[in-house]
C-alpha cells in the first residue's frame, strides 16, 4: 500500500470518529409550550382556591389569565381561518369556553383553553423534534475531506465543494465525505447507516462508498461520483422531511363533519337566542337558554370520550417500556393490517456471534482447541467478528495463550504467533500457497457448507494449512418466532422482512422465525425499503414498520405507522418513529398494537355515550326547559362517565391482556 495513503498531515495520530453532536429542541424553547405551561400553571393555582370556597376575587383573575395566555394563539388562529371563510374547530372552543364563562362556568371554561393549548404545544414539539433527526442525520458527513490532486498534493476542502471526479483520501477512522468508488487501498467500512449491515464490509479497489459511513483500519482513496446534494445520505434527509410532511391522513370526511357540526352549533345557538327573543320571550330567559345549548352541545364530552383511552393506553405503554409519541399514533397503531421488520438489530441482536465450530478432519483438533487459537489469534484486533471469535472462547472458559507478531489485513484477515506456530484467521477465498491441497478444498467445502446456511464462514489456518472453519451470524432474538407469529395472529398476516443484509442471512432468519420465503426482501438500500413500503400502501395495507437504524428512518416515516428499537436505535430512527421499544424487548410490538385496538374498543364505546348524552340535552333544551343546573350536570356526568371509562386501560392487566400469546384482540 502506498505510504501517503497512510500519512497524516504533521505526523498526527489516527482521528478518532467521535458521534456527531445531536440536536435536541429544549420543550420551553417553543412559545407554545411557554403559553401552554402558563395556563395550566393559572389553572392550577385557581382551581383549589375556588374549590376551598374562598372569594371570587382571588380565583376569577387566575382563570380570566389562564383564558388569556392558553386562548390567544387558538383564538387569533381561528380568526384568520374565519377570515378565510373557514369555521376552524379551535375558535369553536374558545367561544364555547367563553360562553361557559358567560353563563358562570368559568372553570369549564379553563380547563378547555388549558386541553387546546397542551395539545397545539404537544403537536409544535413534535415538529421541532422531527425536524432536530433530520439536521441531525447531516452530521454524519464530515464537514471537510481531503482532497489529493493530480499531482498528488492534499488539501482539505468543504465536502459540499466536491465535484464529480474528485479524488478524496479516507484515513483509518475517519467518515467518507462523499459518495464514490474506490481507486486505491483497502479497508473495511462500517455501512449500518445505510444498509443495516451488522458487519464491516470489506472495501477494495472499484467497490462503492458513501458518505457518512465509517472507515475501519485501512486508508482508501475514493474518486466522488456524487455531488454532497445527491448523496445517500442526503436523499435519506429528503425523504424524511418528504414522508412527515405527508404522513398525516388528511381525514377529509372528519373535516367536514367537523365543519358542519361548528356551523349548525353557531347556528342553533344564534336561533335558539333569537327566535325566542324575536317572538316576546324575556331576554335573560333567552340567553340563560342559548347558553345551556351551547354548554351541552360542546364537543367536550366528545373529545374526553376519545382521549381518556388512548392517553391511558399512552401511560400503560410507557410503564412497559413502549414509549407512544401522541394519541394519534396510538390510534393509528390499532389500524396496522401488515407489519414490516428489520433484520438487523430489530429481528436479531444486532452483534455477530460463532454459530459453528468446525475442526477439518486430520488436524488433530478438538472445537476447543480450534476456538482457543483463533481466538488468541483475534484478541488483539478490534473487528466485530475478532470480538466475537474471543467472547465465544471466553464463554467456555478457554485459556487463550498469548499471540505475538499480530498483523491485519483489511478484508483478508489476522494473522499471529501462537505457542511458536503461525496462526491466520481470514476469509475462505484466502489461498493456502499450496502447502496442503487437500486441506485447503476440505475447508472450502466446509465454508462452503457455513455460508449456505446463511452464516459468515473464516477459515483457521496454522503454519499455513487450513485446519478448520468457524461460523458466525447475528443471532435472532429468543423472542423473534414468538413475535412474528403473534403478529401474524393480529394482523391476519405474516410480517414481511426488508433488510439491506444479503439474500443468504435474509432467508436463514425468516425460517427461523416464521416468516414466508416470498416475505423476504434483502439488499435493501434505504430508499429501496421506502419504495417496499410505498408498494404495500398502494396495495391498500395498513403498514407498520418495526427499525432501528438511519436507513430505516425514511422508511418509518413513509409508513402509515413506525416503531424504533431503543437500545440500539439511532437518534434519527427514534425521532422519525411514531413509537420507541425503551426497553428492546420485541414482544412489546404486538403488545402495543393489541393495546391499541383496546382503545379503539373504548373510543367507540365514549362516543356512544357521549353522543348520546349530547342528543338527550340538546332535544331536552330546545323541546322543553332544561334547567341550566341539570344541563351542565348532564354535561359534566357525560364527561366524567366517559372519562372513567377511558381510565380502565391504566390498570397493568390491560398491558396483560394486550401482551397474550396470540391474542388477535
Amino acid at each position: 500500500m502506498p505510504a501517503d495513503l497512510l500519512r497524516r498531515p504533521g505526523g498526527t495520530a489516527p482521528a478518532v470518529p467521535v458521534a456527531p453532536p445531536r440536536r435536541r429542541t429544549r420543550v420551553f424553547a417553543l412559545i407554545e409550550a411557554r403559553w401552554a405551561a402558563a395556563a395550566l400553571a393559572l389553572f392550577l393555582l385557581a382551581l383549589p382556591l375556588q374549590l376551598a370556597g374562598v372569594s371570587a376575587w382571588s380565583w376569577g383573575p387566575l382563570y380570566a389569565l389562564t383564558y388569556l395566555t392558553g386562548g390567544w394563539e387558538p383564538a387569533r388562529e381561528g380568526l384568520r381561518a374565519l377570515g378565510a371563510r373557514t369555521l376552524d374547530v379551535d375558535l369553536l372552543m374558545i367561544v364555547a369556553a367563553l360562553g361557559a364563562a358567560a353563563i358562570g362556568q368559568v372553570r369549564d371554561g379553563a380547563l378547555l383553553v388549558v386541553i387546546f393549548a397542551t395539545s397545539g404545544a404537544l403537536e409544535a414539539l413534535a415538529t421541532a423534534r422531527t425536524q432536530d433527526a433530520v439536521h441531525s442525520l447531516l452530521d454524519l458527513a464530515p464537514a471537510t475531506a481531503t482532497r489529493v490532486s493530480a499531482d498528488g498534493r492534499e488539501e482539505t476542502v468543504p465536502t459540499a465543494d466536491l465535484a464529480v471526479g474528485d479524488t478524496v483520501l479516507i484515513r483509518p477512522g475517519e467518515r467518507v465525505g462523499a459518495d464514490g468508488r474506490v481507486v486505491a487501498g483497502a479497508s473495511e467500512v462500517d455501512q449500518a447507516t445505510i444498509t443495516g449491515e451488522p458487519l464491516p464490509v470489506a472495501k477494495g479497489i472499484g467497490d462503492e462508498v458513501f458518505a457518512g459511513t465509517l472507515n475501519g483500519t485501512g486508508a482508501l482513496r475514493v474518486r466522488v461520483e456524487r455531488d454532497a446534494s445527491d448523496s445517500v445520505i442526503a436523499r435519506i434527509v429528503a425523504m424524511v422531511a418528504e414522508a412527515s410532511e405527508t404522513k398525516a391522513p388528511t381525514h377529509l370526511f372528519i373535516e367536514k363533519v367537523e365543519q358542519r357540526y361548528s356551523l349548525g352549533m353557531v347556528a342553533a345557538t344564534l336561533a335558539v337566542f333569537a327566535v325566542p327573543t324575536a317572538l316576546g320571550a324575556d331576554l335573560a330567559d333567552s340567553l340563560t337558554r342559548a347558553m345551556t345549548f351551547m354548554i351541552v352541545a360542546s364537543p367536550c364530552a366528545v373529545v374526553l370520550a376519545t382521549m381518556p383511552p388512548l392517553l391511558s393506553a399512552i401511560a400503560t405503554a410507557g410503564r412497559h417500556g413502549v414509549l407512544v409519541k401522541s394519541a394519534a399514533v396510538m390510534e393509528r397503531l390499532g389500524q396496522v393490517d401488515t407489519v414490516a421488520l428489520d433484520k438487523t438489530g430489530t429481528l436479531t441482536e444486532g452483534t455477530p456471534r460463532v454459530t459453528a465450530v468446525r475442526p477439518l478432519d486430520g488436524s488433530g483438533l478438538t472445537d476447543d482447541d480450534l476456538l482457543t487459537l483463533a481466538a488468541a489469534a483475534e484478541h488483539p484486533s478490534e473487528h466485530p467478528l475478532a470480538r466475537a471469535v474471543v467472547d465465544a472462547a471466553r464463554a467456555r472458559r478457554l485459556h487463550l495463550p498469548a499471540a505475538e507478531e499480530f498483523t491485519s489485513a483489511p478484508g483478508v484477515g489476522v494473522t499471529a504467533t501462537v505457542d511458536g506456530r503461525t496462526i491466520a484467521v481470514g476469509a475462505p477465498a484466502r489461498p493456502s500457497d499450496g502447502t496442503n491441497d487437500d486441506a485447503a478444498a476440505l475447508a472450502g467445502e466446509l465454508a462452503g457448507e457455513v455460508e449456505d446456511t446463511g452464516h459468515t464462514a473464516v477459515v483457521v489456518r496454522r503454519d499455513g494449512v487450513p485446519v478448520g472453519v468457524l461460523g458466525l451470524a447475528d443471532r435472532p432474538r429468543p423472542e423473534a418466532a414468538a413475535t412474528v407469529a403473534a403478529l401474524a395472529a393480529l394482523t391476519g398476516r405474516t410480517p414481511i422482512l426488508l433488510t439491506g443484509d444479503n439474500s443468504r442471512a435474509a432467508a436463514r432468519l425468516a425460517a427461523e422465525t416464521g416468516i414466508a420465503a416470498d416475505d423476504v426482501h434483502a439488499g435493501l438500500l434505504p430508499e429501496d425499503k421506502v419504495r417496499a413500503v410505498r408498494r404495500l400502501a398502494a396495495d391498500g395495507r395498513t403498514v407498520l414498520l418495526v427499525g432501528d437504524g438511519v436507513n430505516d428512518a425514511p422508511a418509518l416515516a413513509a409508513a402509515h405507522s413506525g416503531i424504533a428499537m431503543g437500545r440500539v436505535g439511532s437518534d434519527l430512527a427514534l425521532e422519525t418513529a411514531d413509537a420507541v421499544v425503551v426497553r428492546d424487548e420485541l414482544t412489546a410490538v404486538p403488545a402495543v398494537l393489541a393495546l391499541s385496538r383496546a382503545a379503539h374498543r373504548l373510543v367507540v364505546q365514549n362516543l356512544v355515550i357521549a353522543g348520546t348524552f349530547i342528543c338527550a340535552l340538546v332535544a331536552w333544551d330546545l323541546t322543553g326547559e332544561l334547567p341550566l343546573p341539570l344541563g351542565v350536570l348532564g354535561h359534566e356526568g357525560s364527561t366524567v362517565l366517559v372519562g372513567l371509562n377511558g381510565l380502565r386501560l391504566l390498570r397493568d392487566a390491560a398491558w396483560h391482556r394486550a401482551a397474550g400469546p396470540g391474542e388477535p384482540s
